[in-house]
């Protein structure tokens, strides 16, 4: 007889998500799937169990939940949901309710209603059967990361008040009453922006957090208050599109997404025609030596999720040029987590079928931090880091715009002048390429990307201005 537990981290989105249950009963649970379901299906065989439920801790804002999805391939599997907080679905769930308990053989989960990050936001206590009221672990979605909480921001100014307090009461009045020793299995690690600098390790326990969490530091609701305004990170485009999206009922897409192949002549019409937004997925140094005029740069790493449903709209399906074809599956996952699955294709043969037909490119030259630094006076520098990155160390004379808020375009809204070289860097210049090449879409024709950005700037040895 075996526990099992095993946990999934989609890096990216840094959304964590989780397969327990118990060998002996061959029954398990999953708990808050990512659409890409097949990684479930295989560790439960390889566990010997069967997935027989699946919960949600909260309608997640930050990528498309595979609730749906997995139970398509399952059949019998019901998803089972929070009731709480008057929480609303427009495809068929079990709602739960706080106190509600599902054993699995030796393990039994208990639902706990954590208000705050939203007002449906639920967790799960971990235990032996039998004793249940001695939790070893506990799964609590975005309600209490590593290091940090859930932001209560999410479903606008109206109702950001009332969830900070349910924050404040859940943090203080839940968790903080729970023993030392109780094991944190959050449902995001760092780079999520479902929460503020969340830490980097997978789990943690409540002495720990206890102890370094500085939102647990706080006794007063209004230093509290005071404390979370003034962390939380920019909210993405994406969130409350997906909110929505979770709220109604993520699509069943049965696989990744289908990208067809376009020969070149057919995919420079379709790009001509202004329905598709083009993308191009090739890393910065690839993309600076040529490519097709009014692509946006966003490479194949795994921050492709969080920088398409920031940057791209929802509205247009998208037309992809890759360095690799064989990583199309892979590409498309990463669009499909924040929900973007419409596709008009991808340019077969890649930037070598393009250029062997003689057709047209740009190139985006690259500016290495040597030559930024001997040629400062002369260049127009954009940083396009957050603000509290900004804040925190940036180059001389910098003006400042960060990348999220030129998605729709810049319309001569920026503090740098068309007429004059500009020089975009970031943290290390993924960042940057995406901002450039915006830039020069929408007209800027003396763009420059720098390269590793701050991280080769400070690598060397030039002076930061703080």
């Amino acid at each position: 007889m075996t526990m099992v537990f095993e946990r999934v981290q989609t890096n990216g989105i840094a959304q964590i998500s989780y397969l327990v249950g118990d060998d002996s009963t061959g029954t398990a649970a999953v708990i808050d799937p990512r659409p890409n379901v097949e990684v479930y299906l295989e560790l439960a065989r390889t566990q010997g169990v069967a997935i027989t439920h699946i919960f949600e801790t909260h309608i997640h804002a930050d990528f498309m939940s595979g609730a749906r999805e997995l139970k398509d391939r399952l059949g019998s599997a019901k998803i089972y949901a929070s009731g709480e907080g008057d929480a609303k679905y427009d495809f068929e769930v079990e709602k739960i309710r706080a106190g509600d308990r599902f054993s699995f053989g030796s393990l039994t989960l208990t639902t706990r209603h954590t208000p705050g990050h939203t007002p449906e936001h639920v967790s799960y206590e971990l235990a032996e059967t039998g004793t249940e009221d001695q939790p070893w672990g506990v799964l609590t979605g975005d309600s209490l990361f590593v290091g940090s909480a859930g932001r209560p921001d999410l479903l606008g100014d109206e109702e950001t008040e009332e969830l900070t307090e349910k924050l404040f009461h859940t943090l203080r009045d839940y968790y903080l009453k729970l023993d030392d020793g109780v094991i944190v299995y959050p449902c995001h690690g760092a780079g999520s922006a479902c929460g503020a600098d969340i830490g980097e390790r997978p789990m943690s326990t409540i002495g720990y957090e206890r102890r370094t969490n500085d939102f647990l530091q706080y006794d007063d609701f209004d230093e509290f208050k005071k404390y979370v305004k003034e962390g939380a990170p920019p909210v993405p485009q994406h969130y409350p599109i997906l909110k929505k999206v979770n709220a109604k009922g993520p699509e069943v897409i049965g696989s990744a997404p289908h990208i067809p192949g376009r020969d070149p002549e057919t995919f420079q019409k379709l790009a001509a025609q202004g329905d598709a937004q083009l993308v191009d997925t090739r890393q910065m140094l690839a993309f600076g030596g040529g490519h097709i005029k009014g692509a946006i740069n966003i490479g194949d790493r795994p921050e492709l999720s969080v920088w398409a449903g920031d940057m791209l709209s929802y509205d247009k399906p998208i037309l992809l040029v890759v360095e690799d074809a064989t990583q199309l599956e892979w590409i498309g996952w990463h669009f499909a987590y924040v929900g973007l699955t419409k596709f008009a294709g991808y340019l077969a043969g890649g930037m070598k079928a393009w250029s062997n037909k003689g057709m047209p490119m740009v190139s985006l030259p690259q500016m290495t931090v040597q030559e930024l630094a001997e040629n400062k006076s002369s260049v127009q520098v954009l940083d396009v880091r957050s603000d509290s990155e900004f804040k925190s160390g940036r180059i001389a004379d910098a003006q400042h715009v960060f990348v999220a808020e030129m998605r729709d375009g810049v319309n001569g809204q920026l503090p740098v002048d068309r007429d004059k070289p500009v020089a975009v860097y970031c943290g290390s210049g993924y960042r940057a390429s995406i901002a450039a090449s915006i830039l020069q879409r929408d007209g800027y024709e003396k763009v420059r990307n720098v390269p590793g950005s701050m991280q080769a700037w400070k690598n060397a040895g030039y002076d930061v201005e703080k």
